[in-house]
């Protein structure tokens, strides 16, 4: 994949990765703009931010704003995360003219209407109790608010009942001002276009963005190491047990990927071998492992019934203690390096994929890194590697177990 990368005067990156054997072309905004950046009383702004986006601009509403790539057969949507919010699209080639100009004029000129504020206020309130009644979502939330507590890496991204319930129109936009620069903005574009053309595209509609960056260091958070049981009249236990990862930055973010796939690797993992097909325990039971700039985070998940909750406990200890102590079956790394491979090679086939892997690059490393850079290093991990990264997670008093159900 070729990647052509442009920056204009006010710090705004263009990256274009040309493809003249499909048809259509995903297109995304991204800005280094998180909850993580966000005050103790700013909770869940940036994500208030990212639906107000869609409600309107000056020149159309939000009906217009679907509409011009809906009406099209494209696609439209966005997500805030810890460390950064997308807006993105995708569209047949010809058209990326009009999503380049709905996407820009969104960010650039969206009005912040008090109303539809107020609206969307009462959306995102449901949003948050939905989330609330949905055992499956919320132990995530609280697993990591258990353990990073009030470090802005600790905070949920939609915020509380509490700080949404207060925010107004210049709220909004003084957030904006602060974070909405052009040193944190890339947007990325993968499929059927002409790299000349879509930067003279992009400079068109984020040339008067205003210049500068803010991306400061965050320290790592304080680890809080708990076990806490939530009561809740639901049928089944949904759990979280995990340690600390590391940063994205990290060179140990390769065997961490390894030991991912061993121990949730989709059906062939250990654990769902393990709970759901040797045990009948379990519909899924999966890991999952976050990293961000500061800190990381290893995570198995499932959901189990009450009266074998304590014998899954007891499964996943024991799959651990397996892994530390005899590591690797044989076969097993290659196995597993071969997966790793495959998904990430055929998931790039995708344009939004390919489109989001080189944002992510171009944020976290500054650069292009090569499909090959990453599928060596993922080659290069030992078996040692991986039964250092597992003992290092689940160290004995640096594990944390949260759970909802029927206790």
């Amino acid at each position: 994949m070729s990647i052509h990368k442009f920056t204009l005067p006010n710090g705004v990156r263009v990256l274009v990765a040309p493809n003249s054997n499909v048809r259509s072309a995903a297109i995304g905004i991204t800005c280094r703009a998180g909850s993580r950046h966000e005050t103790d009383q700013e909770g869940g702004i940036t994500h208030f931010i990212e639906h107000m986006l869609f409600k309107g601009t000056k020149s159309r509403n939000a009906k217009q704003i679907a509409e011009e790539i809906e009406g099209r057969g494209g696609m439209l949507n966005a997500f805030t995360d810890k460390e950064q919010t997308t807006y993105y699209c995708r569209v047949l080639s010809d058209d990326a003219p009009i999503a380049v100009d709905v996407l820009s004029d969104m960010l650039v000129n969206s009005l912040l209407d008090p109303e539809e504020l107020d609206r969307e206020r009462g959306v995102i309130l449901e949003e948050i109790k939905r989330s609330e009644d949905d055992p499956e979502d919320q132990v995530h939330e609280l697993h990591m608010e258990r353990r990073w507590g009030d470090h802005p890496l600790g905070r949920p991204i939609i915020g509380t009942r509490e700080s949404v319930g207060g925010f107004q129109s210049n709220d909004l936009r003084s957030y904006i001002q602060r974070r909405y620069l052009g040193g944190n903005i890339v947007i990325s574009a993968a499929g059927n276009l002409d790299p000349d053309a879509f930067l003279v595209l992009a400079k068109s509609k984020l040339a008067e963005l205003p210049a500068g960056e803010d991306n400061p260091t965050l320290a790592p958070p304080a680890v809080k190491v708990d076990s806490k049981e939530i009561r809740k009249d639901v049928e089944q236990v949904h759990f979280c047990i995990g340690g600390d990862s590391v940063s994205v930055y990290s060179p140990d973010i390769y065997p961490i990927a390894v030991l991912d796939a061993v121990l949730g690797g989709g059906m062939s993992g250990r654990l769902f071998q393990e709970i759901r097909e040797r045990r009948g325990l379990a519909y899924s039971c999966s890991s999952y492992n976050l990293s961000y700039s500061a800190a990381g985070m290893f995570t198995v998940y499932g959901g189990t019934g009450r009266q074998t909750w304590e014998q899954v406990q007891e499964v996943v200890a024991s799959e651990i203690k397996r892994l530390i102590r005899d590591g690797l079956m044989e076969g097993e790394l290659e196995k597993v390096k071969r997966q790793m491979a495959g998904n990430m090679v055929l998931g790039l086939e995708s344009m939004n994929s390919q489109m989001m892997r080189m944002t992510k690059n171009e944020l976290v490393h500054g650069r292009e890194v090569p499909i090959d850079e990453t599928l060596e290093k993922i080659n290069a991990v030992t078996e040692s590697q991986v039964r250092d990264v597992v003992a290092q997670i689940f160290a004995d008093g640096r594990v944390s177990t949260t759970a909802i159900g029927p206790f």
